[in-house]
């Protein structure tokens, strides 16, 4: 099913705006983005290796995570009139097979002259640890 898409316009969103929204990471979507992506490092990828390090499993590719910020402009904030500008990331923590995520977006500056907005972009877990932040700028079409 494909959630609802937002049509906010440059005037409609505001200072503080927010948005959200879960997901379970399964091994199946890493095996798609190893296979879309060309990406098989074996960190990501084979249980055998991901267990002989730090982390003792297979961790989830930033990348991956940092797509939903795509769902998250595209989908949500603004939504249908949006243009992905740019986007900051810094990976912090880890994500696992089977974590449920939370994609956190957060308007915190806009140009009504530009159209450009710009949100805060956070993906945490579901205990609250960020595991990736930037900032994303979007055109706002018109």
């Amino acid at each position: 099913m494909i959630e609802k898409i937002s049509e906010y316009t440059i005037d409609e969103i505001y200072i503080g705006q927010k948005t959200k929204f879960n997901v379970v990471i399964t091994g199946n979507m890493i095996k798609e983005f190893a296979r879309l992506s060309g990406d098989h490092n074996p960190l990501h990828t084979d249980e055998n290796y991901s267990a002989t390090t730090k982390f003792g499993k297979i961790i989830c590719p930033g990348m991956f995570l940092a797509g939903f910020f795509s769902r998250l402009v595209g989908m949500n904030i603004p939504g249908k009139n949006s243009l992905y500008f740019s986007q900051s990331l810094k990976f912090i923590s880890p994500c696992f097979i089977n974590d449920e995520i939370i994609v956190i977006g957060e308007v915190i500056s806009k140009s009504l002259t530009t159209k450009i907005i710009t949100l805060k972009t956070i993906i945490q877990n579901t205990h609250g640890k960020e595991l990736v932040k930037g900032e994303a700028k979007v055109l706002v079409r018109e």
